[in-house]
């Protein structure tokens, strides 16, 4: 049975490519969408590159990503910068990493490449699974990587204002300032000490951390 097996192999070669060395059968390696004999259809979708079956989901073959993606194709386009298909309301209204999409997700470390969950751009230009950022947004509102604002906080911020306001501190510290970093402009600047929060004196974010000691005014001291 060998010595046939072989010699079908050596035939086989004559007659084009049935498979590796290993294939011992020498069969006529072809995938197709449909059998040939009875037509019948083995996927809905099928890929001729990646050789890919499977049900109709509006698939497309993006070359640049060289993976079959979850379409319809119409409804996205491919960033060549961060390497990644994105949606077409992303286009030209988001910041590009460099092969961005090579990272994993840093909420659940799992590969954003070949992820059939759609990716979500921050405005720091990070990626994240969306529905890890869903996850993230019950926790904080922080990119996990850069710390810069997840999304647009600017009428929270408001609102922080009229609590700061609402709040006085004690006597012994409405005089004490302090050096703080934003996160989302990395700006420092010297501020009141609020339990609240503190304010940054060049975009008016509270994502903001203290970068040194407090001090009283000489006023007060």
């Amino acid at each position: 049975m060998a010595a046939t097996a072989q010699e079908d192999g050596v035939r086989s070669q004559e007659r084009g490519q049935r498979g590796c060395e290993h294939y011992d059968r020498g069969c006529l390696l072809k995938a197709q969408q449909t059998c040939e004999e009875c037509s019948t259809l083995f996927g809905e979708y099928y890929c001729s590159i990646c050789h890919l079956f499977d049900k109709d989901k509006k698939q497309y073959h993006c070359e640049n990503c060289g993976i079959c993606r979850i379409g319809p194709k119409e409804d996205f386009f491919h960033c060549l910068k961060c390497n990644l298909c994105l949606a077409m309301n992303l286009q030209g209204k988001h910041k590009c990493i460099e092969n961005v999409s090579r990272q994993n997700c840093p909420i659940c470390l799992e590969d954003i490449h070949t992820s059939r969950v759609v990716a979500h751009v921050l405005p720091c230009g990070h990626l994240l699974h969306r529905t890890c950022y869903e996850e993230m947004l019950k926790e904080g509102y922080r990119c996990p990587l850069c710390m810069h604002s997840a999304l647009d906080m600017t009428r929270y911020w408001r609102q922080l204002d009229d609590e700061v306001a609402q709040t006085p501190m004690p006597s012994e510290y409405q005089n004490m300032t302090v050096d703080i970093l934003c996160n989302d402009c990395n700006g420092r600047s010297t501020v009141q000490f609020h339990i609240l929060g503190m304010k940054c004196k060049i975009c008016e974010s509270y994502n903001t951390a203290q970068a040194g000691g407090r001090r009283i005014s000489l006023d007060q001291q």
